[in-house]
């Protein structure tokens, strides 16, 4: 995939040997992380206009749909306490993240998302779909051998899911315009580190194609 970043980058990266195409299994999951009011509309201190992330992903659970993927939707939300105490130490560092109440608004899937009930919803207090979560052994269970990350924000929760995705063990995929963030130059940066150390940042028809072929 193209790159923000110039030739000489490029060349370091190839020389240490980062970048090279993961293998793709034929029972993927769809994870979108955290497509929330509070970070897909730009009316909420946390959030942007991610219009066009929640356009690519709403087909994208189309394809899982159609093809017998599974998909996983994470969220981040506190309970009073948490939001209001000082037990979580990330909101030292991100104290907007307070307004991601349990039963606000801001918590809620965006509701141009096509949720169904047969789809899996995990809440989560951290960056990553996986820290603290039942993710992980969801997906065993599931009998997935592949994930697919997107979601929000790029930089943030998209990229540590999927680094932590391929340190359990799956392959990962991430469909560059089914991500979003609040600035373009930590989106790109992100992309760019998750394609050459942790997974293959893919276009969207290919991945669609791959979800509507490779379900159970």
């Amino acid at each position: 995939m193209p790159t923000p970043y110039d030739s000489d980058t490029d060349r370091v990266y190839e020389h240490a040997g980062f970048g090279a195409p993961v293998r793709r299994g034929s029972r993927p999951a769809l994870i979108v992380v955290d497509l929330t009011r509070g970070f897909t509309e730009p009316e909420f201190p946390t959030g942007g206009d991610l219009t066009t992330t929640v356009e690519a992903t709403a087909e994208l659970v189309a394809a899982a749909r159609a093809g017998g993927v599974p998909v996983v939707w994470t969220v981040i939300a506190y309970t009073p306490a948490e939001a209001d105490g000082e037990a979580i130490t990330w909101f030292a560092k991100a104290p907007g993240m307070r307004a991601l109440r349990e039963g606000s608004e801001a918590v809620a899937l965006d509701p141009r998302l096509p949720f169904a009930q047969q789809d899996h919803l995990i809440v989560k207090k951290g960056a990553s779909a996986f820290f603290g979560t039942p993710l992980a052994s969801l997906l065993t269970g599931l009998g997935c051998d592949t994930a697919v990350i997107c979601g929000a924000t790029t930089s943030g929760c998209v990229r540590a899911s999927a680094v932590d995705a391929v340190q359990y063990g799956w392959p990962v995929l991430v469909p560059a315009l089914a991500c979003g963030d609040r600035a373009a130059g930590p989106h790109e940066a992100a992309l760019f580190d998750i394609q050459a150390k942790y997974g293959d940042v893919v276009g969207h028809d290919d991945v669609v194609k791959y979800l509507m072929t490779k379900g159970a």
